[in-house]
């Protein structure tokens, strides 16, 4: 395990002066976990309290709640078979201006017509006898991924944290430097890439794949106390509190953007049985993550909003066995497939993204996951 912490100090030092990959490989955890409850079936309806409580005034000013749509008609949707879903948060597509297109099968920040082609993905949504597969084309006679055979394959939405800085830096090493891919990247400001279709599978998290949609969320990751010096020099303070020093070639979509950790301290706790402490996400970014898990649930009816728990009802913050990783269909962090990570970090408040998921799930009253007509 610790010799992951040089390479996690290398790609962090990578978002303030530029560098190399920001993940190591990974093995799937084989050995299972004894008495754990593995899918506490929650409600999305039956929800304790009021569910408008639960949504902050971004989510209410967005238009998302009862069901009414935000007001401006293009900018808020994902693609899925090729369909536009409202999800009432800030997206830019691949094909879109300043949108990062991991269909191109050449590095995308290098002008480099004469590199090998190759694809980062795999097309559609085929099982096969190794999950973890880089295999990048459709087996001979796969049935086309139309929306009812993704949502019979589809039922994991996996969280990662980049440990690169920005989106824009996290797609250059993704899939320039590292051949690899994921469909969705979530900047310090909210703004939510989209780089592939999500009847496409990405490659990011292993055995996964083929049932999962993948979300590299922006955040420098986590460490053990005391070897955190990349967070001394990326997260400063000033009159306003704790904010993300960015570098100057930062491109946040968001003119001017100061990115704030929605809880000002550093945040403690395990992952896969080692300390570390982390900074948290901004409330731009949970917004918007809040925003896709209900619209991924809507779309996608096997994708539960909830996390693997254990016989507390506590988030668990170890690697499901494979037999429970089978089993489950819902949100899971890239810490739950195998225990040689750690993200999304103990930084992340499950509950309180979950219960805010909960809360526009339940209050859509059909737009949230509906096709544009």
């Amino acid at each position: 395990m610790a010799a992951r912490w040089p390479e996690l100090a290398l790609c962090a030092f990578a978002f303030l002066v530029g560098g190399a990959a920001c993940k190591t490989d990974e093995r799937p955890r084989a050995a299972a976990a004894e008495s754990v409850r593995l899918t506490p079936r929650v409600s999305s309806t039956a929800l304790s309290g009021s569910t408008a409580a639960k949504l902050s005034a971004s989510d209410r000013e967005a238009g998302v709640v009862a069901g009414r749509r935000p007001t401006r008609a293009s900018g808020t949707e994902i693609v899925v078979a090729g369909e536009r879903f409202d999800i009432g948060a800030p997206v830019v597509l691949w094909n879109d201006p300043g949108g990062y297109d991991a269909y191109r099968e050449t590095p995308f920040f290098a002008d480099q017509p004469d590199a090998p082609q190759k694809k980062r993905y795999r097309p559609g949504r085929g099982m096969w006898t190794d999950p973890s597969s880089r295999e990048n084309e459709p087996a001979p006679g796969e049935p086309a991924p139309t929306l009812e055979r993704l949502r019979e394959l589809v039922d994991q939405f996996v969280l990662h944290y980049d440990v690169c800085g920005t989106s824009r830096r996290c797609f250059e090493i993704l899939h320039d430097k590292r051949n690899l891919s994921v469909h969705f990247l979530l900047d310090l400001d909210g703004t939510l890439y989209q780089t592939l279709d999500l009847a496409e599978t990405a490659w990011h998290a292993r055995q996964a794949n083929p049932r999962s949609i993948g979300i590299e969320i922006t955040n420098l990751g986590a460490y053990p106390p005391g070897e955190s010096d990349e967070l001394d020099r990326a997260y400063v303070e000033d009159e306003h509190g704790v904010r993300v020093a960015l570098d100057a070639n930062a491109r946040l979509l968001t003119p001017d953007f100061v990115a704030r950790p929605i809880r000002p301290e550093r945040v403690r706790g395990l992952a896969n049985g080692t300390e570390l402490e982390m900074h948290d996400l901004t409330s731009e970014q949970y917004a918007t993550l809040a925003r896709l898990a209900a619209g991924l649930a809507a779309i996608f009816p096997k994708i539960e909003l909830d996390a693997p728990r254990d016989l507390a009802g506590h988030v668990r913050d170890d690697a499901l066995s494979d037999e429970e990783f089978a089993a489950w269909h819902g949100l899971i962090g890239h810490l739950h497939i195998t225990d040689q990570k750690q993200d999304p970090g103990p930084a992340l408040d499950w509950e309180a993204l979950l219960a805010r998921a909960r809360a526009l799930r339940a209050l859509e009253a059909g737009p949230i996951g509906a096709p544009r007509e």
